[in-house]
């Protein structure tokens, strides 16, 4: 299971500060939601979501949502 920070337009996923990738395997993963929340608010994205991913199922659950115009 990972938490991810997805683009809510583009629907990309957080890889590495400033770089975002479709593919949610690839994304950077947080050990809480506290702190995706704290970076997907660094980032200049405007509506985004915190989903956690589960790869063996290739199933998101969306925790929480908002925006942030950060960088």
């Amino acid at each position: 299971m990972n938490i991810l920070i997805e683009d809510a337009e583009t629907q990309k996923f957080l890889a590495s500060e400033g770089h975002w990738t479709s593919k949610p395997g690839e994304g950077a993963s947080f050990v809480t939601t506290r702190a995706a929340l704290a970076a997907a608010k660094r980032e200049p994205i405007g509506k985004f979501n915190i989903v956690r991913y589960f790869a063996d199922t290739e199933q998101f659950i969306n925790i929480q949502h908002g925006s942030a115009k950060g960088g």
